[in-house]
């Protein structure tokens, strides 16, 4: 069974996505986090795709890292996520916090986005 805690945050989510919807042209970045790790990826919800998905969990980042659960690590996925949305030719997102409070590692996630040239 679900704690309350959780319970709360998917009805959050569930109320954004009511409002949040991407597009091709600018694609929602819903992000998920866990005890361990932080995931990102890029929804084009009009045609139900995923454009481009990272986690901590990666090779690429993983090797980096030594600690996942820790905004250092959700820096790192920022900069790495966003040059790869830009080599895409993705340049401007709609950033989906996935009902989890502005703070901490969604939000060290979030900066290290508009750091790597994101705008939202």
């Amino acid at each position: 069974m679900a704690t309350v805690k959780t319970t709360r945050r998917i009805a959050r989510h569930q109320r954004i996505r009511d409002k949040v919807r991407g597009t091709s042209e600018r694609p929602r970045l819903a992000v998920f986090r866990s005890l361990k790790n932080i995931h990102a990826q890029l929804v084009d919800d009009t045609q139900e795709k995923t454009l481009l998905a990272l986690s901590t969990t990666a090779k690429e980042i993983k090797e980096k890292i030594k600690y996942a659960g820790n905004t250092k690590a959700a820096v790192l996925l920022g900069d790495v996520f966003a040059k790869k949305a830009l080599a895409q030719g993705i340049k401007s997102i709609i950033f989906d916090r996935g009902g989890y409070a502005y703070h901490g590692r969604v939000k060290a996630l979030a900066e290290a986005l508009r750091k790597g040239g994101l705008v939202f």
